[in-house]
């Protein structure tokens, strides 16, 4: 794997549903290399720390692969790297084959795969379409993001070497309990009972399957 593009993004707001919303979902790459800290990425906004930012989730990496998908969906519209808000763009990244707990060499930093990401609804504000965070849904592609074991500096070129492997479901298999219709009691007490998954994520995988436990 490959970091093709690092990204980071101003503060914005945004007239929403007769709202204003601020968001940092706009990133774009920078040239500099950019430093991930153990809660965020430095000099990159991060707006609402229930969801993003924080020990668990301190960085966004999204696979270059998948804009290929994004395009065909969307052939009119722009999408530079970074689109997703992640801040790192990674070809080769599938998220079928990184496990929670999973741990990479990247540039100077050693990052920890946590959980997929789960989108919201701020993706409309680069998509421009309502129904973007069912197809991101329905995609499959979720993304990754990563506890910062060692902080340190990662730029474009960089690769992404696995360092640990972890027996533990794979970040896509997070993803399908998150919103599968039907319980996977097995694959969900492996999720919830996993030292490395991120502590939001197992809480909203508790609440989907409340009547379950």
């Amino acid at each position: 794997m490959k970091v093709v593009s690092v990204n980071t993004g101003d503060a914005r707001t945004i007239s929403w549903r007769d709202k204003e919303v601020t968001t940092g979902i706009f990133k774009y790459p920078v040239n500099n290399p950019i430093y991930l800290g153990s809660e965020d990425v430095e000099n990159d906004n991060v707006i609402d720390r229930r969801y993003h930012g924080g020990v668990d989730k301190a960085c966004y990496l999204y696979s270059a692969n998948h804009y290929t998908y994004w395009k065909n969906l969307y052939p009119a519209l722009e999408m530079p790297w970074g689109m997703f808000g992640e801040n790192l763009t990674v070809e080769g990244l599938d998220e079928a084959e990184i496990n929670i707990g999973d741990i990479f060499e990247v540039g100077e930093t050693i990052v920890q795969a946590t959980q997929p990401r789960q989108p919201c609804f701020k993706l409309e504000f680069r998509f421009h379409n309502n129904e973007i965070v069912r197809q991101f849904v329905d995609s499959g592609f979720a993304g990754v993001y990563v506890r910062v074991l060692k902080t340190g500096n990662v730029q474009a070129g960089n690769e992404m070497k696995l360092i640990e492997r972890k027996n533990s479901l794979s970040i896509q298999k997070v993803y399908e309990l998150l919103y599968a219709s039907d319980f996977q009691k097995e694959a969900v007490e492996m999720a919830v009972n996993d030292p490395n998954l991120a502590a939001s994520c197992k809480r909203d995988l508790m609440k989907r399957w409340s009547s379950y436990f």
